[in-house]
């Protein structure tokens, strides 16, 4: 944005925002620069944005069978990432923690030398207290009790934040912020893959719950003497929606993981028939779990991400249905159900989000002195 645009956005007079964009350059974390291209005669003006060679964060979404790391910049921007996929005791805390550390050093090699991490933000598929990064419970990942940030911020060479939350709350932030929805001040974010979970932001702010612990929604029983959950309960949301599910339905037993529930999704595509059928069966109850969150939340818009964005993508046609005929009618009139805007990136950006948010709180207390040069 120019100066001129950032005036009238804040509401604040010139001056003030000369000093405010003058310190954040001094600081390493803006530049401004005149566009190549000019759309009007006269003095040109200069465009302030994020320095790209700056301050970044570490981000990394622990998923059941991979981890993704990725230095990400103000903004938004991934200036580069790494996938490994992860199974048997890699997938223990210690061995998870160690890896995040490698991919570390790994992308920074990759960057400029000016860049600087200010802070490393994890998302963890389960259970988070948020205020130490504690992870109550990871199902999926067959974690309990396991204090994570603590163990990870032990790895790292000197003093480095690390902020850990659930993988779907941090999704929620990133989806309200940059993804699918920006403008709206009600909204429910629905996470899918092998594990299913929600977040919850009501009037901009986001539902923790007194514990943090909000938003659960893959682990409501939907039948007591249904499928058991690796929660430890039978029944649960996710055992009729989540990956597993999809696969089980399509009569899948060999094989799990992306590659296999991307299998499914392209067999349905082609018109297979038990692929077909198995998309339509999670896509009859995703579309009864919305209409019971319409009924309970009254958002204005549900996004929807993970696999659970390709049952919708694949059978709208059934999820909207069933929410047509199970919401309450006044509530349902005013929500959309939209796909995630960030696609995959919805956790991964929402993990930057919160790591990042010490530099914003006080820019001027973690961008280096050489940060100016």
């Amino acid at each position: 944005m120019t100066r001129a645009d950032l005036t009238s956005a804040m509401g604040l007079n010139r001056s003030t925002i000369g000093a405010l964009v003058s310190e954040l350059v001094a600081l390493g974390m803006a530049t401004e620069y005149v566009p190549a291209r000019r759309d009007r005669a006269g003095r040109p003006s200069h465009v302030v944005a994020p320095r790209r060679d700056g301050p970044y964060v570490l981000a990394v979404e622990v998923a059941v069978e991979r981890i993704v790391t990725a230095a990400i910049g103000l903004g938004g921007l991934v200036h580069a990432r790494r996938v490994t996929v992860i199974e048997g005791v890699d997938t223990l805390p210690p061995n998870v923690a160690a890896r995040i550390v490698e991919d570390a050093g790994w992308l920074a090699d990759r960057l400029p030398a000016t860049a600087y991490r200010v802070g490393v933000g994890v998302s963890i598929p389960g259970t988070v207290r948020g205020r130490d990064g504690f992870v109550e419970h990871a199902p999926n990942l067959g974690w309990r009790a396991v204090p994570f940030a603590a163990l990870l911020a032990g790895l790292f060479t000197g003093r480095m934040d690390v902020q850990v939350g659930n993988d779907a709350d941090l999704g929620a932030v990133a989806e309200h912020q940059r993804g699918a929805g920006v403008g709206f001040d009600h909204v429910v974010y629905v996470n899918g893959s092998v594990g299913v979970g929600g977040g919850i932001i009501t009037d901009g702010v986001q539902l923790h719950g007194v514990g943090g612990y909000a938003g659960e929604i893959g682990h409501m029983t939907l039948d007591p003497e249904g499928p058991p959950c690796h929660c430890g309960s039978t029944g649960c949301l996710e055992t009729y929606i989540g990956e597993h599910a999809l696969l089980r339905a399509a009569g899948v037993t060999d094989r799990h993981g992306p590659d296999a529930v991307a299998g499914v999704f392209a067999d349905a595509e082609r018109g297979a028939p038990h692929a077909v059928a198995a998309v339509h069966e999670v896509a009859l109850w995703l579309g009864r779990s919305l209409a019971n969150l319409v009924n309970v939340l009254n958002p204005q818009v549900i996004i929807v991400g993970g696999s659970l964005a390709d049952v919708l993508r694949l059978d709208r046609f059934t999820v909207e249905g069933e929410l047509d005929r199970r919401a309450m009618a006044a509530a349902r009139a005013g929500v959309r159900v939209l796909v995630a805007g960030l696609h995959e990136d919805s956790a991964l950006i929402g993990a930057a989000e919160l790591a990042f948010q010490a530099l914003l709180a006080a820019p001027g207390a973690l961008a280096p002195a050489a940060a100016a040069n």
